[in-house]
């Protein structure tokens, strides 16, 4: 046998191991469902097509409705910014990770903060990068603008956005530095056009998509918009085109965004592989005159009734997540961490208490599939305000609440059929409200209240020298 012949056949063996392990790449990564979250900012759960609104059009946000799944029972952990995106990202409550609070008792985090997301926190991305994915937060971050609570630090291989809110820019006894687009670690412009967010977000975002085609990937896609000013930002193309002024287009725009992110999956091929949740990090707050709506629900967005903290979720995946339902289990952001675990053939963190539960069989349409939760905590910052369980929501009663003026009295509500908590149920049902008072109790020791820490909390990150994120001359 000639030593050519042996090369030649040496080559052809490696070749074909080379294919075999290729193809089996392929399929294991095909075995792994890609996952996007979309999540607007201060958008009202009354406030697209499919949940009621008649003034925003939204076909491809009721269009992705028709194709998946509607979740009318789904929660964020708190009725502002920060608190509510730190529960998406490490699946607990803002009190288990400390960022129900700023370091000077602010309400949300604020630029050139000290606290910031902890560093040892596992955050979905990093859970979602143990199996393999890429990763990439294309959009609003707010926890935490030192580099050490940037999103390139906590899991994500790509950051394109804004650190915090669109508010938050330059005025008088404010010296914040102008608002910052960042990319990575680096500021590349200041201050940023609020009105090309959303088009360059979803220009990213597609990037992204194409770039990662062949890989199982995960798309953390928070917008600016509707935002936290009162005249909400909006490219050329949908400015002064909606039934409601300047928030109506800003809605009408991430629609648009919605349907290219969907288009870009279904081009590419990836729709049946592609779970895409679409949600809001709480309810729209009071505007005067109005602009963003919670109906049917009670109250605005900052608040712990149901409008400040039930937000519309829909989630979509072809052939998997079933099309054209409705289902009204009680399931919450912080869910998404282990559920997207599961699903990606991974775990959730095991070394620290996670609060999220696995809702997969919820999203598949398993029959008979329940909330796998016994309850859940409505806080305000520190403050533990009510409790839900099944149907019933209690109020707690409270001498000094956060956010309002007069002391509160107790009330229980079907949460269920009356939408509005309107009509208090507590003297009907005294059973009721001592088990939901018992599961507060459960939550003040585990969690803490106003003036009382949780034997589970666990230490925000600190800088204790916080420097401005600003453009750097060339």
């Amino acid at each position: 046998m000639s030593q050519a012949f042996i090369n030649r056949a040496t080559v052809v063996v490696f070749a074909v191991l080379l294919l075999f392990a290729s193809n089996s790449a392929v399929t294991h990564a095909e075995d792994k469902p890609n996952f996007i979250v979309i999540y607007c900012d201060n958008l009202g759960y009354g406030d697209i097509g499919c949940f009621g609104s008649t003034q925003h059009r939204t076909p491809h946000i009721d269009r992705m409705a028709a194709e998946g799944l509607k979740l009318t029972s789904f929660y964020v952990s708190s009725g502002v910014c920060t608190p509510s995106r730190a529960s998406l990202m490490t699946g607990c409550y803002p009190r288990r990770v400390n960022l129900h609070e700023s370091a000077k008792g602010g309400i949300v985090l604020r630029p050139v903060g000290q606290r910031g997301l902890h560093p040892d926190e596992i955050t979905i991305a990093e859970v979602l990068k143990q199996q393999g994915y890429a990763t990439a937060c294309i959009g609003k971050w707010h926890l935490g603008d030192q580099p050490q609570f940037l999103p390139t630090r906590q899991g994500f291989d790509r950051y394109f956005g804004i650190p915090y809110s669109d508010d938050m820019t330059q005025r008088p006894g404010q010296p914040w530095p102008p608002l910052p687009l960042m990319e990575g670690e680096k500021v590349i412009e200041a201050p940023v056009d609020r009105n090309t967010l959303t088009k360059r977000y979803t220009e990213a975002a597609v990037e992204f998509i194409e770039q990662n085609r062949d890989r199982p990937f995960f798309l953390y896609l928070p917008h600016a918009m509707p935002g936290s000013t009162r005249e909400p930002f909006a490219s050329e193309a949908f400015s002064g085109k909606s039934a409601n002024g300047a928030y109506g287009d800003s809605v009408e725009e991430i629609d648009w965004s919605t349907g290219e992110i969907l288009k870009s999956l279904k081009e590419l091929g990836l729709d049946e592989r592609t779970m895409v949740v679409w949600t809001s990090d709480n309810g729209a707050p009071r505007r005067n005159p109005p602009q963003g709506s919670n109906q049917p629900l009670g109250g605005w967005g900052y608040t712990t009734q149901e409008g400040g903290m039930r937000v519309p979720c829909i989630v979509r995946q072809p052939g998997t997540v079933p099309a054209g339902a409705v289902s009204d289990e009680l399931c919450t952001t912080m869910d998404l961490l282990p559920t997207f675990a599961k699903l990606s053939g991974g775990s959730a963190p095991e070394n620290r208490i996670i609060d999220g539960k696995d809702i997969a069989p919820i999203l598949v349409g398993d029959d008979g599939a329940t909330s796998p939760h016994e309850a859940f905590y409505y806080y305000q910052r520190g403050q533990l305000q009510a409790v839900r369980s099944g149907k019933w929501k209690l109020h707690l009663a409270l001498p000094k609440p956060r956010r309002q003026k007069q002391p509160r009295k107790m009330a229980l509500y079907d949460v269920a059929t009356d939408l509005g908590e309107t009509t208090d149920l507590a003297d009907e049902h005294p059973g009721i409200v001592k088990k939901l008072q018992r599961l507060a109790e459960t939550a003040r020791e585990d969690l803490g209240d106003e003036g009382h820490p949780g034997k589970n909390q666990r230490a925000a990150g600190h800088e204790p020298h916080p420097t401005p994120r600003e453009l750097t001359q060339q």
